[in-house]
């Protein structure tokens, strides 16, 4: 929860990034093709990560869900297989691999400096504290630069994975690709909302 009382879901759900790609960006037949081979991977069993080790696994997993927990609306990150997914792009996109290594150790150092453990065994107060510190690049102090620059990336990430599964299209009520029989425009509500006329 930040400062002005606005969940990290909603604060990520307002920025609209994801639905503005998925309006203009082509690779999202690649992106639901990802994510319908990840499901039928999920239904065989246990998912072996390829590209993660067993202890980054976990850090990932409780990571992605600190960005995007369940709620009353939905399921977390990893409910939806935002994880399965963060894996499948570090093989298909090699060049997020060493950023995302090296910022999970950086995220490690970072406890067993201060608290003596690694992150996933740090307490969750322990942990959203460092989180804290990192979340909001704007506050973030020069020193945890690294970790920024990591958790800008892993967000990014576990957004695109979560918003563009069948859970978080319905979390955003995302209405693109249905028949639309008749057009009426704009709802008058949003116009107003936004300030515009036509």
């Amino acid at each position: 929860m930040s400062e002005d009382g606005v969940t990290r879901r909603e604060a990520l759900a307002r920025l609209g990034i994801v639905p503005l790609a998925l309006a203009i960006d082509p690779r999202i037949d690649a992106a639901r093709a990802t994510w319908l081979k990840l499901t039928a991977a999920r239904a065989n069993g246990p998912y072996t990560p390829r590209f993660f080790t067993a202890h980054e696994w976990r850090t990932v997993r409780l990571l992605a869900d600190y960005v995007i927990p369940r709620d009353e609306r939905s399921g977390s990150a990893t409910d939806v297989g935002v994880p399965e997914f963060m894996d499948f792009m570090m093989v298909d996109k090699p060049e997020l691999q060493l950023p995302m290594r090296g910022g999970l150790r950086w995220l490690d150092h970072q406890c067993e400096d201060r608290f003596g453990t690694r992150f996933v065994e740090c307490t969750a107060a322990q942990q959203t504290g460092v989180l804290d510190e990192i979340a909001w690049p704007a506050r973030a102090q020069p020193d945890v630069s690294q970790g920024v620059a990591f958790f800008s990336q892993f967000r990014d990430l576990t957004a695109s994975g979560f918003w563009t599964s069948r859970i978080g299209m319905a979390d955003l009520q995302y209405k693109g690709n249905t028949v639309v029989p008749e057009w009426h425009g704009c709802p008058p509500a949003a116009l107003q909302k936004l300030g515009v006329e036509y």
